[in-house]
This record gives C-alpha cells, structure tokens and sequence, in this order.
C-alpha cells in the first residue's frame, strides 16, 4: 500500500471498532506477521512509563505464534519492539474497551476464542472496501506496507530486517526487494546529483 492507502485503512478500522483498529495498527505500525499478532497476548503487552525512573516506552514481545507449538518463525523472529505512539493507544483503548485477563489473548473473537486466519481476512477486506482502496488486500500485506515504508525513510535495510524479525538482511532483500525501492534508486538519484549538468 502507498501510505496515502495506508492511511485510509487506519481511518476505516477506527470507525470499525477497537478490535480491528488495534489489529491493523499494530501490524502496520510494527511489521510482525499475522500469525504473530494472532497469538499475542496481554502479558506480553507492556504499556511502558515514560515517568518511571528509567523511563520505561511501550513494547510488544513477540516471542510466539500460532505455528505449531507456539513457536515463532525462527529463533530471530523473537523480539521486542517500542511501540509507535498509535499503536500503543490502540491498544490501551482495546484492553480498557473489554474484560481481559492477564494471559488472555489480545486479538480474539467476539465470543473470546482465538481469531484464525479468515477471521482477520474477512474483517480486514471489510476495512480496505469501507477505506476505497478494494477488497484485494489481505492482512499480511500491512507487515508488507511496513517495510515500504520504513524503506521510503531511508531505514537502512539491516534494520528493517531486524524490525521484521529475518535472520539476516539478505532474506529482507530477497523476500521484500520489490517494497525496497530507496535501495535500488540510491544509484541512480547518485549519478543524477553527479552526471546531471551533462544531461
């Protein structure tokens, strides 16, 4: 998604309930993958406090996920990241919106049972068509939207990788390289600054 697009979709997900909101903008907002967000849970939501002494930011642990046995795609795949400003007030009005135990899951249906994979599908296309962009999207092309973003702000893609949780930046390149469009130009932009009087 362009972040124009992006921006739409969060806008139709807040008007289509905390669940979904919080949903969307974490993964868009942190790049973890579906079956990572799927199985969060509330225990491994830390709201931070910046007042506290240190100050502490707000994070996700991303350590499980729906795969067999709860592991997450590789031993890589397991971080902790700050949560973007946003992302951490979607949350908050999700946890202060519902009744949640502490292990309890923090995506779940409205009858408390874990979302699978075409539970998210089908109110995600539901948030693209309310948003105008069409119902072609699925879920998994917010982590994609995260990385053109974060590649459009010239982060460097060893950090990218990192953010998404790849064992190295060479699967980043290789999984992703259509979204890393600043690393493909950087040449061209270059040689314009340079050969450009010429032209």
């Amino acid at each position: 998604m362009t972040l124009a697009q992006a921006q739409a979709v969060i806008a139709s997900a807040q008007n289509s309930g905390p669940r979904i909101f919080a949903y969307v903008v974490l993964s868009l907002a942190t790049g973890v993958r579906t079956e990572e967000a799927r199985a969060l849970r509330w225990e491994n939501v830390d709201f931070g406090d910046l007042d506290g002494v240190p100050p502490r930011a707000a994070s996700v642990e991303v350590w499980r996920s729906v795969r067999d046995e709860g592991e997450t795609k590789t031993v890589k795949s397991r971080r902790t990241l700050a949560l973007p400003k946003l992302a951490a007030s979607a949350l908050t009005v999700l946890r202060d919106s519902e009744s949640h135990p502490p292990g309890d899951l923090v995506f779940r249906t409205s009858t408390g049972r874990a979302l699978d994979a075409a539970n998210v599908r089908r109110q995600f296309r539901a948030v693209c068509r309310a948003a105008g962009i069409g119902e072609k999207w699925t879920p998994r092309e917010l982590r994609h939207t995260f990385v053109s973003l974060m590649s459009d702000s010239d982060v460097a893609v060893e950090e990218i990788a990192r953010f998404v949780g790849h064992a190295s930046s060479k699967v980043t390149e290789t999984v992703y390289r259509h979204q890393l469009r600043p690393v493909m130009t950087k040449g061209a932009e270059k040689m314009d600054v340079l050969l450009g009087p010429l032209a």
